[in-house]
């Protein structure tokens, strides 16, 4: 480590960029790097996991992840509505979209995501809206109509936090899921069935098991409706799409970095690109080939990247955790470890109970006593309890949750 400050260059403020600044600005008590950070919107980094608080009364102010002493901080640039648009690998600087160069010793990519939109005819329509930013959520607020129908195109996580979104702006939210249930990545068939039958009591149309066909204009060119592979037709005044996310890995091809089969930065274990000087973090990363959605690994990668900086040995990054306990419209649900059963032998230990509308399982391993992972739905007050077990031995807990309710 030399006296000489260095600079490095991170390209997003999301909430792994944000993590990584923060990580370094605590370690780094020598000050050895003065930090750059590019933030494409105009907000610093918030807290994405919560943006449909947004809509219920918080604040982006309240959504605010930055400490008050970030902005003042003499080793951190942070420049908003900045965001890097091309890398000289050979000359290490970073042009930006406002048409300075930047030169680094290091660089982290932590770009995130993009929503992925369905090439559906009237996906472009006004009236037609993305749910990631707190932009889109003030244009949605803008169009809302209160009383009248939505349609969000996608039943997984964000999808459903969309519908609650809409909801929440007094309209009539609809939800059309290619797969046979809602939140199929982190619940079953039996567990999507209680998910389904609870959200419609809080007022939700769910569409599953069909394909979006179309969105149809209005005599104004507005979007009016949503055309389903089966024929119906859903009126809409608004359309959100939600069908899932994409790296944001475009810098890529430019600076001849590799990229995953799936899109995302290729980086190893440790974070790192081919380059030696170029990290990449959270959404955009495709750790081993492999990008995660969450942003209990981003904050992994994050915490590992600012150690490595510091030449103080950052944590390869292993198999991630992709645990969630979330409440959707009121509906607890929770999903960790091995929720599918895929581990070869495992076995399947579940209780269904329609008159509470709660759904439990444990996955054990072949030595029917391993506790591998689960599910819950309706009460997942279990959680805390089955989560730190997840490769030992299943606790009382497990027992007590399968047992008929007296």
């Amino acid at each position: 480590m030399t006296g000489k400050t260095r600079t490095l260059v991170v390209a997003g403020h999301g909430m792994a960029g944000h993590r990584l600044v923060e990580e370094l600005r605590t370690l780094d008590t020598a000050g050895s790097w003065r930090v750059v950070v590019l933030a494409e919107e105009p907000h610093a980094a918030y807290d994405r996991v919560a943006l449909s608080s947004y809509l219920d009364g918080r604040s982006a102010a309240d959504l605010s992840l930055p400490a008050p002493g970030l902005t003042s901080d003499p080793r951190v640039s942070l420049r908003l509505a900045t965001a890097a648009a091309s890398i000289d690998r050979a000359a290490r600087t970073v042009t930006t979209t406002a048409g300075d160069t930047i030169g680094y010793d290091a660089l982290v990519l932590a770009t995130g995501s993009k929503p992925f939109v369905p090439p559906v005819p009237g996906r472009d329509l006004p009236g037609c809206f993305t749910y990631r930013t707190l932009a889109d959520l003030d244009a949605i607020r803008e169009a809302a109509a209160p009383g009248r129908p939505g349609v969000v195109v996608g039943g997984g996580l964000l999808g459903l936090e969309a519908a609650n979104a809409l909801r929440l702006l007094g309209m009539e939210p609809h939800v059309v899921e290619l797969a046979p249930r809602l939140m199929p990545v982190q619940v079953d068939a039996a567990g999507g069935g209680v998910l389904g039958r609870r959200v419609a009591q809080r007022g939700l149309h769910a569409h599953c098991g069909v394909a979006t066909a179309s969105v149809q204009a209005g005599p104004d060119g507005r979007a009016a409706g949503v055309s389903l592979a089966d024929g119906t037709v859903l009126e809409a005044s608004v359309v959100v799409f939600s069908a899932g996310v994409r790296p944001r890995d475009e810098l890529a091809a430019p600076a001849d970095l590799d990229r995953g089969e799936r899109g995302g930065f290729l980086v190893d274990a440790l974070c790192r690109t081919q380059d030696s000087r170029i990290w990449a973090i959270g959404e955009c990363a495709a750790v081993s080939g492999r990008c995660h959605g969450l942003a209990a690994p981003g904050y992994r990668m994050a915490e590992s990247v600012a150690r490595q900086l510091l030449g103080l040995g950052g944590e390869a990054f292993g198999e991630p955790d992709m645990s969630t306990r979330l409440k959707l419209l009121g509906v607890e649900v929770a999903s960790f470890g091995d929720a599918h059963a895929g581990t070869a032998g495992s076995l399947e230990l579940s209780r269904l109970d329609e008159t509470r509308g709660t759904y439990a399982k444990v996955v054990l391993g072949a030595d029917c006593r391993t506790l591998l992972g689960g599910i819950l739905v309706g009460d997942a007050r279990a959680y805390a309890d089955l989560l730190p077990y997840v490769g030992r031995p299943a606790p009382s807990a497990a027992h007590r949750l399968l047992a008929p309710a007296s």
